[in-house]
């Protein structure tokens, strides 16, 4: 027990960030850039309508608030840890650092929910505006080369039944668009921040003309009730329906987490990370609530269960141009979430693959893009596949369970080293000390609740599969076990 729990010492994590192969070239900007172009994505332009139409119902803003007051005080907590550690592997690197080998990599393997699996989620979502748009341009992809291998009925799941069934498709264009900016990362990260800026941009620009054209298009009656009646026995409406709503649409914000990852390629990680952390995250959570209000506030949330929910919003408001702005937005500005989760999930697996809980070749760095080729390559054909063959519901809900339970433990971590370790030098401290972390754990934990149905799955499957790769190969491998001997 005491070598599973077995710490990295802070000494050398902090040595790591001052040693470093990879390039640093991102400025305060591009770090708030890089966590809105991955906050502002698919929770607006997809799980919103579908949260909504779903569950929630007008109330989709209350789920929002919930969502954002549970991940603002876990930003808080990784905004602490990532000026005292800043270093790529994030949340992984952060449970090495408090709480030892076993829990991070349990951490690492829940954050390819955070991430690898996210980034498929929105791939889904960007497929969604892409095929709406081409058949508005005259060509029509066929069913079987734009929707997913899978399908989920999420009636038939309310009701205890099997929600899962097959068809014979492939989601041709979230393959596609994963595998192009698998390549783009490969070549490197300064040249995808750069472009990371301007989709940036374009999809803020977006969204603030579909909130003001939105405004005076509005309905209030759509909004009564504002919380609909609940369906007896299952989370569909009512405050079941609010929670499960907030839970899922908490992955929209791992945004501001994604910023962390990007600590050792920040020109001044310490007094970066915070700005870049907190500034997103509260630049999103203000658009997230005025989007989610214009958009049940225009037409029915009943009709949002669709790929393509600000589109139908924009078709109700009668703005024939403002429709093409949407789509064309939607579709440039989810490449950013796609391009910036992708990132993260990199620089995770390249941490891990330098403590080498993953094979060495993880942490390779091409020699002339300073850029770990292998692992992007290996991370983007297994998150373009995922993307290919499932349907967004089922991701989502995955992506928020692994988010809201590593938000839970990155809480805690900063709870541990400042009892544990408070001679530390700290740029940035979490307010209202210990109250902020204490209630990151309770609000993260308490939304998990809400999608009850995929936490079976999550602790049955998924963390035992983790616990056996960990047992099997990484604890052999694994280079804090073998200098401590």
């Amino acid at each position: 027990m005491r070598k599973l729990l077995l710490k990295k010492p802070i000494a050398q994590i902090q040595s790591e960030t001052e040693v470093s192969e990879l390039s640093r070239s991102l400025s305060a900007l591009n770090l708030v850039s890089l966590g809105i172009g991955c906050i502002v994505g698919a929770g607006i332009f997809a799980m919103t309508g579908l949260q909504a139409a779903q569950y929630a119902g007008p109330a989709i803003m209350i789920s929002f608030v919930l969502a954002a007051i549970a991940c603002g005080f876990a930003a808080l907590c990784y905004a602490e840890l990532a000026s005292t550690l800043p270093v790529s592997g994030s949340a992984y690197t952060y449970a090495y650092a408090t709480l030892g080998e076993l829990p991070a990599w349990i951490m690492g393997w829940l954050l390819i929910l955070e991430y690898g699996i996210a980034a498929s989620t929105v791939a889904v979502s960007w497929a969604g505006y892409f095929v709406s748009l081409m058949k508005d341009l005259g060509y029509t992809i066929p069913d079987k080369l734009s929707a997913p291998t899978l399908l989920y009925n999420a009636d038939a799941a309310a009701a205890g039944l099997s929600a899962v069934s097959w068809q014979y498709a492939f989601n041709m264009p979230a393959f596609v668009s994963v595998m192009f900016l698998t390549g783009l990362l490969i070549i490197g990260v300064k040249e995808s921040a750069t472009m990371n800026n301007v989709i940036v941009a374009i999809k803020i620009v977006v969204l603030i003309l579909f909130v003001a054209m939105g405004i005076s298009h509005i309905d209030t009656i759509n909004w009564h009730p504002l919380i609909p009646q609940n369906i007896p026995g299952t989370e569909r409406y009512g405050w079941p329906g609010i929670l499960h709503a907030a839970a899922v649409i908490s992955f929209a914000f791992v945004g501001f987490e994604a910023v962390s990852t990007a600590a050792q390629e920040a020109k001044n990680p310490q007094r970066d990370m915070p700005v870049g952390i907190l500034g997103s995250l509260a630049i999103c959570t203000i658009l997230y609530i005025l989007v989610g209000a214009v958009l049940t506030g225009v037409t029915s949330y009943t009709r949002l269960d669709v790929a393509d929910p600000l589109a139908v919003a924009v078709d109700a408001m009668h703005i024939g141009w403002l429709i093409w702005v949407v789509k064309v937005g939607a579709v440039v500005g989810l490449f950013s979430v796609m391009l910036v989760l992708l990132y993260g999930q990199t620089r995770i697996f390249y941490s891990m693959g330098r403590d080498r809980l993953l094979p060495e070749l993880f942490s390779r760095i091409h020699p002339r893009f300073k850029t770990p080729h292998w692992n992007t390559a290996i991370v983007g054909l297994v998150t373009a596949l995922v993307a290919g063959f499932t349907p967004i519901d089922i991701l989502g809900d995955l992506v928020s369970l692994g988010t809201l339970l590593a938000f839970a433990i990155v809480c805690f971590s900063v709870l541990y080293l400042r009892y544990m370790r408070p001679e530390m030098p700290r740029v940035f401290k979490v307010p209202f000390f210990p109250v902020t972390p204490i209630l990151g754990i309770i609000s993260c934990v308490w939304l998990m609740w809400g999608i009850e149905n995929m936490m079976i799955l999550l602790f049955k499957y998924y963390i035992p599969a983790g616990l056996l790769i960990y047992f099997f190969y990484s604890r052999k491998h694994s280079v804090t076990r073998k200098n401590s001997v």
